[in-house]
C-alpha cells in the first residue's frame, strides 16, 4: 500500500510542556540479511496525565517505538535517527545507567503476557519487593501488600506469598500493573495489557488502570491492535503502518472521520465496531433484517443435538480428599446444519469443555451428544474414526497446533494419509486445491510454520481441517490470537467457505464482538450453565440475562458513534 500524505494532528496544550515527545524517530535492526529499518519518521506527543494509544497490526512498529522510549530494544536494535524527549531531555541515546534511573520511578511498564513476564519460581510479593528495592522505595511486607491492594488484589498479604501459577489471568495482569505502578511513575507504557483476557475482566482491569493513573496523575502510552478499545480509553490515537505514523488525532474524531486508507480498514475490520453479518447483507443488496430474521428449521436439519450435558471433575483438596466440580452442568442446545452457533462466556464458563466433549476428546459425565441422530458416546472405534472425518477442529494457537517439523504440504496432507484417501498424486492435487481455497500461494507448500505469519498459519490450520471434507468444524478461539485485520480476513474466509461448502460451525469464543460478525445463533454460558440462547440479533438487541448484558456492555468501543459507511 502506498502511503499518501495525511495531515497528522497533535493536540496542543498551551503553557504545559509535553511529558514525552518523539520526533522523527528511526529504529534499525541488524540482521543476517542486512539492516532493516523497523520504524521511520515516527512522531507522537504525550502531555502530563494524558492517555495516548498507538494502534496497528503486528509488525507496524508500535511496540518497537514504545520499547525505544524505555530503552529496552533488543541487542540488534538501535535508534538510528530522531529524538525521544522526556521532560525535554533527549534519551534516545542515553546511557544504561541513566535509563536505569528513569525506569520505575519515571517510566513504568506493563508488558503483554503476564505468565511469561512474571518469574514462575518467585512469589508475587518477592517480585514486587525487587521492583521497590531497585528503585529505592520502602519494601516491607506492608508496603508490598499496599501495592497489591492498590492494583485491586484482595487479601494482599496472603496473595503476596503465592506464585504466578496460583493466580488467574486477570490476577496476574493486576500483579503486573501493581509492579508497573509501584514506584508511581509519571509515564506508564502498557503493551497490549488485556489482549488475552475476557471482555468483562478486560473492562475491570482497564477501569482500575484508569482509576490508578488518574489518582497518580500518570500519563499512559497504550499499545493495542484494537481501535475500538483505543478510541474508548485514550485521549488521542496514533495509527502506525509499516513503521510509520500515518494518522493521529483525538480518539473519537479519528474514529468517526478516518482519513488514511489504512485507518479506514482498521475501523471497518474492528469486530467491536462492525458486524460482518450486516456487511454481508449490504453486499448482497438485501436488507439486514430480512437476512438475519430467524426461521423455523425442521428437526432433521439439526446436525448436532446437545442434551442435558454434564461434565464433573474431581478436585483434590488434600490427602485423600476430593470434591466434585461441575465444569459443564445441564447444557442443552441444537446446531442447525449450514449455520454458525457460537458458545460465549468468560474463562472457566465451560465452553471449551463442551467443545472437547463434542470432539470426543472428553467423555461426558451425563447427558448425550447426538450427531445426525446417533449418540457419539456409543460409537465403536471404527465408527469413531469415521466420525472424526466428518467433524474437524480448528484450535486457538495456529503455531502450537502445527508441527514445526512438518512443512505445509505434509501438515495438510497428513489427514488424507491417516484416513488412506487417494494416492500421492491425488493428495498433491488436493493440497493445491485446499491452498487455493484458503487463499494461500501453492509455493507455500514447502515452507514451514515458522516461516509464515500468524494469519497464514491459521489459514493452514483451516486448510487441514477442510482436507477430509468435513460437515462440522469446531472453532475453539480460532481468531483470538490474531490482529484485527488478520482476524477480519480469517472470519471473512470462514464465512465464504461456509457459503460455498455448506459447512456447519460451532464457534467457541469469549469475544462477543466476533460473535456479532459470524454467528447465526448464540449460547451464553456462565459457570458451567447455559444462561441464555437465541438468534444473534435477539441476544445482542434484547439480552434477557444480566450476565449477557454485562458481557455486551464490556465490548470495547461498541457504543461509540461510527461513520455512516461503517455503521
Amino acid at each position: 500500500m502506498t502511503i499518501p500524505d495525511v495531515h497528522v494532528e497533535e493536540a496542543g496544550n498551551s503553557g504545559v510542556k509535553p511529558l514525552l515527545e518523539i520526533r522523527d524517530l528511526a529504529i534499525t535492526f541488524k540482521t543476517s540479511g542486512g539492516d532493516v529499518q523497523a520504524v521511520r519518521n515516527a512522531h507522537l506527543t504525550i502531555m502530563p496525565g494524558e492517555t495516548v494509544a498507538i494502534v496497528g497490526e503486528s509488525g507496524s512498529g508500535k511496540s518497537t517505538t514504545a520499547l525505544a522510549a524505555i530503552g529496552l530494544l533488543p541487542n540488534n536494535g538501535a535508534v538510528s535517527g530522531g529524538q525521544i524527549l522526556l521532560d525535554g531531555e533527549d534519551i534516545a541515546h542515553a546511557s544504561e545507567k541513566r535509563m536505569i534511573e528513569l525506569r520505575g520511578n519515571t517510566i513504568g511498564m506493563v508488558p503483554q503476557d503476564p505468565m511469561s513476564n512474571l518469574n514462575p519460581v518467585w512469589k508475587i510479593g518477592y517480585q514486587v519487593k525487587e521492583t521497590l528495592r531497585a528503585n529505592g522505595r520502602p519494601s516491607g511486607p506492608d508496603d508490598i501488600a499496599k501495592v497489591l491492594e492498590q492494583a485491586g488484589l484482595p487479601d494482599a498479604h496472603r496473595r503476596a506469598n503465592q506464585y504466578p501459577h496460583e493466580f488467574s489471568g486477570g490476577m496476574r495482569q493486576r500483579a503486573l500493573i501493581a509492579i508497573g505502578l509501584s514506584c508511581q511513575p509519571r509515564l506508564l507504557i502498557a503493551d497490549e495489557p488485556t489482549s488475552a483476557l475476557d471482555v468483562t475482566v478486560q473492562r475491570q482491569i482497564l477501569d482500575h488502570l484508569d482509576t490508578m493513573t488518574t489518582e497518580l496523575g500518570t500519563a499512559v502510552l497504550l499499545i493495542t491492535h484494537d481501535l475500538g478499545l483505543a478510541a474508548e480509553r485514550a485521549d488521542k490515537v496514533v495509527v502506525m503502518y509499516r513503521g510509520q505514523v500515518v494518522e493521529s488525532g483525538p480518539s473519537l474524531e479519528l474514529l468517526q472521520n478516518p482519513r488514511h486508507p489504512y485507518t479506514k480498514r482498521l475501523v471497518e475490520s474492528a469486530p467491536s465496531l462492525a458486524s460482518r453479518r450486516i456487511q454481508v447483507a449490504k453486499e448482497l443488496g438485501v436488507e439486514a433484517i430480512d437476512l438475519l430474521a430467524p426461521t423455523e428449521e425442521p428437526a432433521a436439519d439439526h446436525v448436532l443435538k446437545i442434551q442435558d450435558l454434564r461434565k464433573v471433575y474431581k478436585l483434590r483438596q488434600g490427602l485423600g480428599k476430593a470434591t466434585d466440580f461441575a465444569a459443564v452442568d445441564g447444557v442443552s442446545f441444537d446446531v442447525t446444519r449450514g449455520t454458525t452457533t457460537a458458545i460465549v462466556g468468560e474463562s472457566g464458563s465451560g465452553k471449551s469443555t463442551v467443545a472437547k466433549m463434542v470432539l470426543q476428546l472428553e467423555k461426558p459425565t451425563e447427558g448425550k451428544i447426538l450427531f445426525d441422530g446417533v449418540d457419539t458416546a456409543a460409537l465403536k472405534p471404527a465408527e469413531l474414526f469415521k466420525f472424526r472425518r466428518r467433524v474437524q477442529p480448528i484450535f486457538q494457537d495456529p503455531y502450537g497446533s502445527l508441527d514445526p517439523m512438518y512443512n505445509i504440504f505434509r501438515t495438510i496432507e497428513e489427514p488424507l494419509r491417516v484416513h488412506k484417501i487417494g494416492n500421492k498424486a491425488s493428495r498433491v492435487k488436493k493440497v493445491r486445491e485446499l491452498l487455493d481455497q484458503v487463499s494461500l500461494p501453492q509455493s507455500s507448500m514447502q515452507r514451514f510454520p515458522n516461516e509464515l505469519s500468524g494469519g497464514q498459519r491459521q489459514r493452514v490450520a483451516i486448510a487441514r481441517a477442510l482436507a477430509l471434507d468435513p460437515e462440522v468444524i469446531i472453532c475453539d478461539e480460532a481468531v483470538s490470537a490474531l490482529d484485527v485485520l488478520v482476524q477480519a480476513q480469517v472470519l471473512n474466509l470462514l464465512a465464504d467457505l461456509q457459503a460455498n461448502l455448506g459447512l456447519t460451525y460451532l464457534f467457541i469464543t469469549h469475544d462477543l464482538a466476533v460473535v456479532r460478525q459470524i454467528a447465526d445463533h448464540v449460547c451464553v454460558m456462565e459457570k458451567g450453565k447455559l444462561v441464555e440462547t437465541g438468534s444473534t440479533d435477539d441476544v445482542f438487541e434484547s439480552p434477557q440475562q444480566e450476565y449477557t448484558k454485562a458481557l455486551l456492555n464490556a465490548i470495547p468501543g461498541a457504543k461509540l458513534m461510527l461513520p455512516p459507511e461503517v455503521a
